[in-house]
């Protein structure tokens, strides 16, 4: 349920996924077209650590970046206009899921196994949950998530579609929703 006590407009939205789908790149897209101010979650919370997500894993333990996840997630959520990219593993959080589905819309970018596998070699390096892990073992870990992400608004398939396709049709989305639930005078 999105939050009756602001205008759909004015509520925050939230890219949710797996890791490396694109959330933060089609997040800054979807703000530029809206006028919005980009907020990456990772990127906050590595501000405040004064280090990259790899090292707060290595040393406070993931247990330590999940609860400064739910507390940035929190402190963003309350806020109106902001675009909000959410690292993979946050709706693990039941607080952190209702949070989101109850005060923003929730946008949740999906791409399948066999496109998502054509990126790892990108993203192993950066992703402290991906290391060690074998390909069987992180494919693994794509299916059990893909669950959590079934929480959302709106789902957006990206597989064989650019960055800014899937810019446009959420934005095209969004101003339909709008335009048909709060349609402007």
């Amino acid at each position: 349920m999105v939050n009756k006590d602001t205008s759909l407009r004015m509520q925050n939205i939230v890219f949710t996924g797996f890791m490396g789908v694109g959330k933060t790149t089609i997040g800054q897209k979807v703000a530029n077209k809206l006028y919005r101010d980009f907020i990456d979650i990772d990127h906050e919370i590595e501000k405040e650590f004064n280090m990259p997500t790899t090292e707060i894993f290595k040393k406070f333990g993931e247990n330590t970046f999940r609860e400064k996840e739910k507390e940035v997630i929190t402190r963003f959520s309350q806020q109106k206009l902001k675009i909000l990219s959410l690292g993979g593993g946050a709706f693990l959080q039941e607080e952190v899921r209702r949070i989101c589905l109850s005060k923003c819309i929730v946008i949740f970018l999906d791409l399948s196994w066999d496109y998502w596998k054509e990126r790892i070699d990108l993203l192993i390096d950066s992703r402290p949950v991906l290391q060690s892990k074998s390909l069987e073992e992180i494919e693994e870990l794509f299916k059990t998530r893909q669950e959590i992400y079934s929480y959302h608004h709106l789902k957006v398939t990206t597989d064989n579609l650019d960055v800014d396709e899937v810019a446009d049709f959420i934005v095209d989305s969004l101003n339909v929703a709008w335009n048909t639930h709060e349609p402007l005078n």
